[in-house]
């Protein structure tokens, strides 16, 4: 036994340390529940990662439980083109989500948005997957996948949504808690007035922070940043805020503890991409892609994971862990779960830049365990491009300020230029901020090329849709600028049962629903390819009762008034259509 505990004790240390990598024991769990806790716009500012200023007490106890991956890197600087590729498991990139925000329409965004991207037919949220395999699923509340969200993604997608909602007491959860605290707009000292400088209701804005718990003189300056107390006092708000984020953590942690699930649930927590700051928060940047990822897994020992993770391995990861092989289409690999060996560790991650709100852009990055390449396809644009929501950051109004007065450094003026190389190049082990550019140093030729390389060969693979032009690329999923309907659900029951009673005359088939002898089984189909089914069972009062995901042939032992309507990813619902069917005991 006391042996056992040097053991532990000295695993426990060993993960303080990140130079060492422990690999934890999987246990093996069927059918787990699964938590998500997610922040917005946020670098690996916790403790556990090795930052003294972070105060993160919940997320550092959870880390200590589980695995610390160290290494992870989101498809996008900004939240929705990143949010796409973690619901899909596909890059935004090769399925045109890859513009800043298509759905509702930025506030300065121009046409063609708002439009609804169309995924390819095959295409279905991971969360689909995880209910047709009998998962009840929630997500609070942020959805932002440059889609609808159709009925058949969640069980329930709200503000109230939550494992204690309307599921079987058996029936294993997958739940989603997303925390917006840490946002770009909560670093804002007055967000009425950033507001109200951008044309947009003041009224809608968040209230100002609270005064700053953060000692700015304890916070760390990045080199491309002037040292004022404008800057200081934006990244000490930004640790306040993940602070608060934290104790929200925590709160889910409890709710767990309290509910006796911690045994039987696997909890992740990530930040959808870096720091809402200036050069982290739209860029392709370590500042902007790398975040933290922590996965703890019930009977594990604590372990640090440095392999490559892209956020495309998110979804195929619950997946597997679930006991669900994740479709063929997924570009990411499974991390853990019975699937994990199905596909190599990376080798490289990838990220793109297009459009963000009023300003169209296009860069692509690809990095490996050291080296990071940048390929600008605007290199006549400037780095700061004008965007009314990103430069209301004081930092930014500070870096402008600056800037015209000359008061910046040499390397402070790098990301102020007004046109920018076609190729950037850094080697992040001995460079980690990005500010010294070897693209066009001979030395790391050979680098360069075998990244240029892997590039071009994994645009080419995804398809990558940042050549189309997006007027034309949202010409095709909304021909003429309409939205495409789903075409109507059919509901029939089973062919057996269909020719049993066509036999006796006893069905009409022009319509849906009939009179049976005994249980039948029913199916429901529509003609729009990829089309999503949910259905809904009305009680005898005729209410509805929840959406459900229709995935396989329903046996009906008694009567029922069911509703089905499709939805294609993209398009519109289809009109619901109901049909009644009546079971008899016998003749």
């Amino acid at each position: 036994m006391k042996f056992h505990l040097f053991l532990f004790l000295l695993l426990l240390c060993a993960c303080t340390d990140p130079n060492i990598t422990v690999i934890p024991a999987e246990p093996v769990l069927e059918r787990p529940n699964i938590v998500w806790i997610s922040a917005e716009d946020m670098g690996p500012r916790l403790g556990s990662y090795g930052d003294e200023v972070a105060r993160t007490p919940n997320l550092d106890r959870l880390a200590g439980l589980g695995t610390r991956y160290t290494r992870v890197f989101t498809t996008a600087g900004v939240c929705s083109p990143s949010r796409a590729a973690i619901i899909t498991g596909m890059h935004q990139v090769s399925f045109g989500a890859h513009h800043m925000r298509t759905l509702s329409g930025a506030p300065f965004a121009p046409e063609p948005a708002p439009y609804s991207v169309v995924p390819p037919h095959y295409v279905k949220t991971f969360t689909e997957y995880l209910r047709a395999a009998g998962y009840y699923t929630t997500n609070n509340v942020k959805e932002d996948y440059q889609f609808e969200t159709p009925v058949t993604a969640w069980d329930e997608s709200s503000s109230e949504a939550h494992w204690r909602g309307r599921r079987d007491a058996d029936q294993p959860f997958f739940s989603v808690f997303n925390f917006t605290t840490t946002h770009e707009s909560r670093i804002w000292p007055d967000p009425a007035a950033a507001f109200a400088s951008m044309g947009l209701p003041a009224s809608a804005a968040d209230p100002p922070p609270d005064p700053l718990s953060t000692d700015p003189e304890a916070v760390a300056v990045p080199p491309y940043y002037p040292d004022t107390p404008v800057v200081r006092r934006d990244i000490a708000q930004q640790y306040d805020n993940i602070a608060t984020m934290d104790a929200q953590a925590g709160m889910i942690l409890d709710q767990l503890e309290e509910d006796g699930l911690m045994e039987t649930t696997i909890v992740f927590f990530w930040s959808d991409h870096g720091d809402g700051l200036p050069r982290h928060k739209r860029w392709l940047y370590d500042s902007g892609l790398h975040v933290p990822l922590i996965i703890r897994t019930p009977g594990q020992l604590p372990g640090v994971n440095e392999e490559l993770v892209s956020f495309l391995d998110l979804a195929p990861t619950v997946l597997s862990l679930a006991g669900v092989e994740p479709p063929a289409h997924m570009q990411g690999r499974a991390l853990l779960g019975g699937f994990a060996g199905n596909r190599p560790p990376h080798e490289y991650v990838y990220a793109a830049r297009d459009r963000f709100d009023e300003q169209y852009d296009m860069s692509r990055a690809v990095r490996d365990t050291r080296y990071k390449y940048i390929r600008n396809y605007r290199p006549e644009k400037p780095y700061v491009l004008r965007m009314a929501y990103a430069n209301v950051m004081p930092t930014m109004q500070e870096l402008f300020r600056l800037q015209a007065g000359g008061g910046l450094t040499e390397v402070q003026s790098l990301w102020m230029q007004p046109r920018r190389p076609v190729h950037e190049f850094y080697d992040t082990r001995a460079d980690p901020h990005e500010v010294n550019n070897l693209a066009y140093d001979p030395a790391y030729s050979g680098d360069l090329f075998r990244l240029q390389t892997a590039l071009d060969d994994w645009m080419a693979e995804v398809g990558d849709m940042g050549f189309t032009s997006e007027l034309d690329m949202a010409e095709a999923m909304w021909p003429g600028g309409e939205q495409p309907v789903t075409g109507a659900p059919v509901i029939l029951p089973h062919a057996a049962a269909r020719t049993a009673i066509s036999r006796s005359g006893g069905l009409d088939f022009s319509r849906s629903g009939g009179t049976f002898e005994g249980p039948v089984d029913v199916t429901m189909y529509s003609g729009t390819q990829g089309a999503s089914i949910a259905y809904t069972v009305l009680d005898d009062a005729g209410h509805e009762g929840d959406w459900l995901l229709f995935s396989s042939p329903l046996q009906l032992d008694e009567s029922v008034v069911l509703r089905a309507k499709a939805i294609r990813y993209g398009y519109r619902e289809s009109e619901v259509i109901e049909a009644e069917f009546i079971i008899s005991s016998g003749r």
